[in-house]
């Protein structure tokens, strides 16, 4: 299940969005709305659902939660863009201390 989270998640949204992986969730963060969509068996999903929602490629970056320890990992295919990033890992060192600024407000640790 995909769900948009723009204020803090609560533990049911949470338990959702773990139900594809179990201890780890797929999430794709707009850096410029600081909203993210999290869940679902691959980040094309959530980044399809926030495309839809309004927000810009250019914003959207896929990164991965494990809510149960706080870990991140910053990889994802849509992460590659020639313009932007070379890489499935979010290369830019202020993208990605902006992804995980806005995953920790909105997912935190649970």
């Amino acid at each position: 299940m995909i769900i948009i989270i723009s204020k803090r998640a609560t533990t049911s949204e949470i338990e959702q969005m773990l139900s594809e992986h179990k201890f780890y969730i797929k999430v794709v963060v707009d850096i410029e709305r600081r909203i993210l969509a999290g869940g679902g068996e691959m980040h094309y999903d959530c980044e399809q659902v926030l495309l839809e929602n309004g927000s810009q490629q250019e914003n959207l970056w896929g990164a991965g939660y494990m809510p149960y320890s706080g870990n991140m990992t910053y990889d994802s295919l849509i992460n590659i863009r020639p313009r932007q990033n070379r890489s499935m890992e979010i290369l830019d060192v202020n993208i990605r201390e902006n992804v995980a600024q806005i995953v920790t407000e909105l997912l935190g640790n649970s």
